[in-house]
This record gives C-alpha cells, structure tokens and sequence, in this order.
C-alpha cells in the first residue's frame, strides 16, 4: 500500500482480525454465556453507580455529565487497548475476542428465558414469577401465566437486539471501541434511563443516546427476523404496519417483527418501574402468546444472532477489501 503511511498490523490485517475475533467471541458466548461474578460489565455498572450518587442531581445536564465520563471513559479505554496492540494481529484477535464475548449476552438471555418457559410449562408460576427480573424489569406479581409468557418472549425480542446484534454492528464499525461503547450506553440506559422520579431528567442523556446508538441494530434485527422467521411476510408486514406505534423508536420494529414472524400478538398493558402502561398492540389479529412460543423465540434469537454476526463479519471484511483496493 504505497503512500498509506498506516503501521504494520493496522490495515488490511485489521478487518480479518475483527472477523476472527468476533466470531470467537460469539463462539466463546455460546459455550460459556455470562459468568456469574466479575463480568466486565457488572464491573462498570458498578462504577456507573458509584459515579451516579457523586454527581446526583435533579437535572439534564448532570445527567448528561454522567454519560459523557461513563461512556466516553469506557470508549477511550478500549481505545487505547486497541491502539496497544494493533501491531499484534493475534493480540488483536485476543482482544476483539474477549470484547465480543464480554458484551455479547445472547445465550444468558436465552438461558433466562427458557427457564421462565420450564417454570410456567411445570404449572409453577411463582417460580416464573420470582424468575421473571433475570429477564426485564416488569412487576412480575401483577402477570398471570399468559402475560409472563408475552413478557418473556417480547424481552427476547427486544434484548435480542440489544444484547446481540446491536454490539455486534458496533464492532464492525467500530471495532473493540464501537463493541464496548454500546455496550456501555445500553448499559446506562438500562441502569437511569427510565422514567422513575429519580431519572426522569438525570437520565435523558443515556436514554436518548442508547436511542441512537440502537437505531441500526433494532432495523437490522428486523430484518433478520423477517428473513430467518417461519412466517417472513407475517414478519414484514407487521413491522412496516406496527412498529412505529411502540413508544420505543428500537424496541416496536424489533418487537412487531417478532410478533409477525412468530404470529403472536405483543403488546398490551403492562406494569413496569411502578407505572401501568397501555401500548399498542403488535401483530393485530394473530393469536396470544403461549408458554411454547417462548421456545419459538429463543430459537428464532439464535438464528438472528448468527445472521447477524454473519452481516457484521462479512460487512467488516468487504469494507476492509475496499479500503485495500482504493489505497492501491
């Protein structure tokens, strides 16, 4: 590459070494999921949380404030470790590797929610109950049976774009910083970006940031499940028809994707954070969810995952060939 001026390992390496080490990543999530102490992300929500009561205030901009050092110190970090090994194509390998596998949460979200689908398949609907918070952050003592079982296949749908694909269209284009990043900003979401008392204002910041930042990977994640579903025209017809009604910009395509591609019906009321909340339904006129689609779901996020890392993989490579060919 005449006149690039790029280090050795920094340029047509890279792409092959974002390609091999996402899909140990995946590979390494699939065999070992989430360890159940000393996750790196459980590691920065604890330091997000130490941050939060510091710097505390009814108020957008010590919100924002709390975003920028969290998400940017987690961006800049990864940053750096890239830069360090970047003439190391296997130490970048290594690198992209355990990023991926550290953000990637397909296989708990899964494993959660098969275990809800046991619970309620053995008549025990406490034991969902109590099980349902590994999952999402809904009061699980106002859901029947039927409403746990559309809990969890609706939070399938939804983590299946945030725990999965999103981190994984981050890292093609972004590399180690874009996987850790999102991850980042979905975790502070998750942690003050709802509409509590206490982070109605402090948590704009991350709410409105993990909007962006799941844009791409919700629309993606549509149309994987419109592709991968056993009923793609059910998929895609209820996303173009419903997903815009959801009150998350991320969540209605993803979710109404689903519903279509499954031929359930999601939506509806439910209870979250102390609030009833009545949203629109998604997949009108196909049936309720049973405790068997939750199986449906999880089936249809692993086929989602794997196509998704297949995009990422392949999106990163082409870009590296592209690059290759117009710096010659």
């Amino acid at each position: 590459m005449r006149g690039s001026g790029r280090p050795p390992g920094n340029g047509a390496a890279a792409p092959c070494a974002f390609a091999t080490g996402a899909a140990l990543g995946w590979l390494a999530d699939l065999a070992l999921a989430d360890p159940r102490r000393g996750h790196p992300v459980a590691v920065f929500g604890s330091a997000a949380a130490g941050l939060e009561r510091a710097l505390w205030r009814d108020h957008r901009g010590r919100g924002a404030l709390h975003t920028a050092l969290c998400a940017g110190g987690a961006v800049a970090a990864a940053a750096g470790l890239q830069r360090a090994v970047r003439r190391s194509g296997a130490a970048s390998v290594a690198l992209t590797a355990a990023a991926t596998w550290a953000v990637l949460g397909g296989t708990s979200l899964v494993r959660e929610a098969r275990a809800v689908g046991a619970a309620l398949s053995a008549g025990d609907t406490e034991a969902a109950r109590e099980r349902l918070p590994h999952l999402c952050g809904r009061d699980p003592q106002a859901l029947d049976r039927a409403q746990l079982a559309r809990a969890v296949v609706e939070s399938v749908a939804e983590n299946t774009s945030d725990a999965v694909v999103g981190a994984l269209v981050w890292g093609a284009l972004g590399g180690v910083p874009g996987l850790v990043g999102f991850r980042a900003v979905n975790t502070l979401d998750a942690m003050v970006g709802h509409k509590s008392p206490r982070h109605r204002r402090f948590g704009w910041a991350a709410a409105r940031l993990d909007d962006v930042a799941g844009y791409p990977g919700a629309r993606l994640t549509a149309a994987l499940a419109v592709l991968a579903g056993p009923d793609p025209r059910g998929a895609w017809r209820a996303w173009r028809r419903d997903g815009s009604r959801h009150p998350s910009p991320n969540a209605g395509p993803v979710e109404a994707s689903f519903a279509g591609a499954l031929g359930v019906r999601l939506g509806g009321t439910l209870a979250y954070g102390g609030r009833v909340e009545h949203r629109p339904v998604l997949g009108a006129g196909n049936r309720p969810v049973e405790v068997r689609d939750i199986e449906r779901a999880a089936r249809l996020s692993r086929r989602v995952g794997a196509l998704a890392l297949a995009v990422a993989v392949g999106g990163r490579l082409a870009w590296g060939a592209v690059a290759r060919r117009r710096d010659s």
